[in-house]
């Protein structure tokens, strides 16, 4: 996939703050140091276009970025980086503001196309599992990425990719791609499954 510009827009705590025009988006939810920022800037191919952090629940607002590329197919979107769930040490009131914002986009954003779950492929979370349920018992069909896979050593690869699986309860029709944002491992794949899910 040939980037051809990729750019931040805008930060949103607010359902009105989300953009107009009609752009289909891609959200990516996970939760908390999980990798998400990593995974877009190696996806879109662009250092420090998602800031990435050490410290988990750095994300507090919708981060929304564009993105045009030289695939016809899928030419122009929005890439959303959504604040990751599960992390203690934010305030609840935090928490509590975090909670709606994000079920609202989710369950009723028109223009949001397709999800990106991402799962630690060493530990997946229950928060992990129910996060998927939620969003099939919505309608949303998460694409589901396991990150940091270089962490895992050759040897632990298959099985700990079934032990996930298993772990999040996912079936044949939901299937994981393996993903490394030091290597670039799962990126060709991510975008096929993200064109795939453009036709459906």
């Amino acid at each position: 996939m040939k980037i051809l510009t990729a750019e931040f827009i805008r930060s949103c705590v607010q359902p009105e703050q989300f953009p107009s025009g009609g752009v289909p988006e891609i959200a990516f939810v996970g939760r908390s140091n999980v990798g998400k920022s990593s995974l877009i800037n190696s996806l879109l191919q662009r250092r420090g276009l998602a800031k990435v952090s050490r410290t988990p629940g750095k994300t507090r607002a919708v981060n929304v970025f564009s993105v045009v590329t030289g695939d016809t197919q899928l030419s122009r979107f929005l890439v959303v980086d959504l604040p990751g769930y599960g992390y203690a040490k934010v305030s609840k009131s935090l928490r509590a503001q975090w909670g709606p914002l994000i079920e609202a986009y989710l369950s009723g954003r028109e223009e949001l196309k397709i999800v990106v779950l991402l799962v630690e492929s060493r530990v997946p979370a229950a928060q992990d599992r129910e996060t998927i349920e939620w969003l099939l018992s919505i309608g949303r069909r998460p694409i589901v990425v396991a990150t940091k896979v270089d962490k895992l050593k050759p040897s632990e690869r298959v099985a700990g990719l079934r032990r996930l699986r298993v772990e999040l309860g996912l079936d044949d029709r939901l299937p994981v791609i393996a993903y490394s944002s030091t290597t670039g491992e799962g990126r060709d794949r991510l975008w096929v499954s993200l064109k795939e899910q453009t036709r459906i």
